[in-house]
């Protein structure tokens, strides 16, 4: 049994790190979260420590460290995006390897310092990148490094996922903070392009504004136009009651993807990877935050070359910029 602490624990995606902690046989031992409303713990590892100041948090994790067989040895990181990094550096200083949310960093630049540090410390990085181990994404690799063709296939990668007013008076909502809409909600999908089709030669961004986001992707073996949006006008259906109002949508070269379920245990399967020291790292994380970085400091063009179809009925919404 391996002993964890999470950062982060009153976050959206908390709970499925607390349930991969717990489905793997592993324990919670500490928890993080500078707002109280963590009853969650409770279904999981009602007996961890909690803290709401990091300072004492940290006073903790170094006592245990010093006590015989008590040590964290790994260290969950949910937090805000803009503070991944720091949260990093403090899991590999305490002895422990990290496990990272996405995404890994906001700005490219962060990364070499981690590479360093992972090197120094002789600890590991461990980022969750949980769309590879989806069975339809995993199945479509296959399927694309087995045909081994010239001629570049044509994707259309549409993602809804529709917000409330919350959204952006919360960290989310502050471009610095969590690099936008492309990076917050887009970097795990563009991780899964390149991961699949290859390094990028060719970008234009169409539309980018707090609430939506569009552009062309050129890959080694693939034409992407994407589409990424938190607004539920979006939708191409009217969401059901009591569902999640979401679209996602990939095709290849016009046959749909079918990828909306299977979303439930890939962090437990993530989890078990790394406990068998099968983890992704900062090397398989680079590619798409390079691409992403890219994509959010570009000036959008307006509909000019391959856009996405999303775009043609609001299209006046173009010029209305982040």
């Amino acid at each position: 049994m391996k002993n964890f602490a999470l950062i982060g624990a009153a976050g959206f995606i908390a709970p499925r790190h607390m349930q991969a902690i717990r489905d793997t046989g592993n324990n919670l031992v500490a928890a993080l979260d500078k707002s109280d409303s963590v009853g969650i713990i409770d279904s999981y590892f009602p007996d961890a420590a909690f803290f709401t100041e990091f300072e004492r948090f940290d006073r903790h994790v170094e006592k245990l460290r010093r006590e015989n067989g008590a040590h964290v040895d790994y260290v969950s990181i949910c937090s805000p995006n803009y503070l991944h990094d720091a949260h990093i550096r403090f899991a590999l200083r305490v002895g422990a390897d990290a496990i990272c949310e996405k995404p890994l960093v906001v700005n490219p630049w962060n990364m070499n310092p981690l590479v360093e540090l992972e090197r120094e410390l002789g600890r590991r990085i461990c980022v969750i990148l949980q769309l590879r181990l989806h069975p339809a994404i995993i199945a479509l690799k296959e399927r694309i490094d087995r045909e081994q063709r010239d001629a570049k296939y044509d994707i259309d990668l549409t993602y809804i996922t529709s917000r409330g007013r919350w959204y952006y008076q919360s960290w989310k909502g502050d471009v610095e903070k969590s690099g936008g809409i492309v990076m917050n909600i887009g970097v795990h999908f563009f991780d899964m392009l390149t991961w699949i089709f290859g390094r990028p030669d060719f970008s234009n961004l169409h539309v980018l504004e707090p609430s939506r986001a569009a552009g062309y992707l050129e890959l080694q073996k693939a034409r992407v136009r994407w589409f990424l949006s938190l607004d539920r006008n979006d939708l191409p259906v009217a969401p059901q009651p009591g569902k999640a109002a979401t679209y996602r949508s990939i095709t290849v070269d016009g046959e749909e993807i079918e990828f909306s379920g299977g979303f439930t245990d890939l962090h437990t399967q993530s989890y078990h990877k790394i406990l068998a020291g099968e983890q992704f790292g900062i090397a398989d994380a680079r590619p798409a935050i390079d691409a992403v970085y890219g994509i959010r400091t570009s000036t959008p063009v307006g509909l000019r070359g391959e856009y996405h179809p999303f775009l043609g009925p609001r299209a006046t919404r173009v010029a209305r910029t982040a």
